[in-house]
């Protein structure tokens, strides 16, 4: 084995080297692996707090929706004056929505005879321009 001389220094063994130079490797995994194991187990808390979050706003719509549901079952009773008026603002909704009904279907129809008339002027036209060079193509084979 080899030793070194170091002025002032008692001699230092290579294998005493060898154990330091493996002490500080083995010192610094151990901090890098607390690292790790800190931050996993950070993330593992904030998994936890976030389903437990989750699980806050499920209980939360099923309360919403089970208080919804009871509302519903239990209709508030309007007074006569205003069922009437309810009732009377129904059956002009559906008239409306009838005469709105009525007048989508007139206005397709109409679309649809006005597109047809202008396919027909324009079927009409190119028969006359067809008609024209007939002519002109037979006047020039008389000739």
């Amino acid at each position: 084995m080899a030793n070194l001389v170091l002025s002032g220094v008692n001699t230092i063994s290579v294998n005493q080297i060898f154990i330091v130079v493996i002490a500080i490797i083995a010192l610094i995994a151990i901090i890098i692996i607390v690292m790790q194991w800190r931050r996993v187990r950070e993330s593992q808390n904030n998994v936890r707090i976030m389903e437990t979050e989750i699980e806050l706003k499920k209980i939360s719509m099923v309360e919403k929706d089970l208080e919804s549901k009871r509302l519903m079952e239990n209709p508030i009773q309007l007074p006569k004056e205003q069922q009437e008026n309810l009732s009377t603002i129904r059956k002009s909704t559906s008239d409306i929505m009838g005469d709105v009904g009525y007048l989508h279907s007139e206005i397709n129809e109409r679309l649809a005879r006005l597109e047809a008339q202008t396919e027909q002027k324009k079927l009409e036209k190119m028969l006359k321009e067809i008609e024209i060079k007939e002519k002109q193509l037979l006047k020039k084979g008389k000739l």
